[in-house]
């Protein structure tokens, strides 16, 4: 892996992605991204020992140090018509939800 992400490169990554960025906003975000891959290549540095799994976590979750989950009580709402009344658009006693449009990447 390369230690930056060059202009070139970036442009590329754009173009893959279907974003349109100004100037300005392009080099903001490359180098956003070539900071995150500083901080990447910083944690890999760091010597672990060999038996310590990829993923292990600074804190276990287990019973004994774990919350108990709370009860997955279902409670009615009283007046159900009051929230309903506040939707741009109901039928049958559901919110209807616009479709999100979607455009086809050539």
């Amino acid at each position: 892996m390369t230690d930056e992400i060059t202009p070139d490169l970036f442009e590329k990554l754009v173009e893959l992605a279907a974003l349109e960025l100004d100037a300005s906003q392009s080099e903001y975000l490359r180098r956003q991204l070539n900071n995150q891959l500083k901080a990447i290549h910083e944690l890999e540095a760091i010597n672990l020992d060999a038996g310590v799994p990829p993923a292990l976590h600074g804190v276990s979750y287990n019973p004994a140090t774990s919350p108990a989950l709370r009860p997955d009580d279902w409670q009615p709402c009283e007046n159900p018509q009051d929230i309903l009344q506040q939707a741009p658009e109901v039928e049958g006693g559901y919110i209807i939800v616009p479709d999100i449009p979607h455009t086809k990447l050539e």
